[in-house]
């Protein structure tokens, strides 16, 4: 599909993998391509449940080409900037969940493509942050907005003016990662987290994921109205009835997607 993102399904979960290893993953055009065209063929296939998303190398991925923007005018960082945040918002937004399987460096846009991915998984040699300020800059796609709604207001300020780079142990301990692992288990543990939902009805999934990422930034009455709705919706599905029926009859579910 493309040089530097690479893309496979087995079993109902995909793996996308970004390898640049020759620039530690940086986010240049071809990456950028490459995780839209990811996603979008993804989201196409009605098998896939869960997405698992790395970089191959030292790199998770080490933020944008700094060598290819250096020289932007103020209207090509605007648009470096709106064509970025579309792309990791199409993966915030991707209809299935999606795990972040942090291996290494996860940088400026890379932090920031951790923070689009719904569970962020570290190896415990990970170490994350978002240092644009050391290069007279400001992140660009989504650095502000999610890392003050992942870690709060305080921590995401913190770390932001003073671009200081964590471990995968602080990360844990301010809530940017779900679990840090040995780096010889880290895809070990993400497989077996994504067979795990996976296995899940996979509607009622992506219905909690839809919940959640639309409901939690307003007023807890849109949020539970929201969750109404959502919830309505699964009784017309069939998986609800092939659950419940399960559940009564003491065996496991057979989940279609349906």
């Amino acid at each position: 599909m493309n040089e530097h993102v690479r893309v496979t399904i087995t079993n109902g979960i995909g793996l996308v993998t970004i390898d640049r290893q020759e620039a530690l993953n940086a986010l240049n055009d071809a990456v950028l391509a490459g995780l839209e065209e990811a996603f979008i063929a993804l989201d196409r296939d009605l098998g896939v449940r869960a997405v698992i998303l790395t970089g191959v190398g030292k790199a998770f991925a080490a933020g944008a080409d700094i060598k290819a923007i250096a020289q932007f005018s103020p209207q090509d960082a605007h648009a470096f900037a709106q064509r970025g945040q579309r792309i990791f918002n199409l993966i915030e937004d991707f209809p299935h969940p999606v795990i972040a399987a942090v291996n290494g460096f996860a940088l400026g846009g890379g932090c920031e493509l951790v923070m689009a991915c719904d569970l962020r998984i570290a190896s415990d040699r990970a170490k994350a942050g978002q240092p644009e300020v050391n290069l007279g800059v400001m992140p660009a796609f989504g650095g502000t907005q999610r890392l003050a709604r992942v870690l709060g207001r305080s921590r995401a300020k913190y770390l932001l003016f003073t671009g200081e780079v964590i471990t995968a142990a602080r990360g844990l301990e301010l809530g940017l990662f779900n679990e840090v692992v040995p780096a010889e288990q880290l895809m070990a543990r993400c497989q077996e987290l994504a067979e795990a939902i996976a296995a899940k009805a996979p509607l009622a999934v992506s219905a909690c994921k839809q919940a959640v990422n639309l409901g939690t930034d307003g007023p807890l009455g849109n949020g539970l109205a929201i969750e109404a709705d959502l919830f309505a919706q699964t009784f017309g599905t069939m998986d609800q009835k092939e659950g419940m029926q399960a559940f009564i009859e003491k065996r496991p579910a057979r989940f279609l997607g349906q």
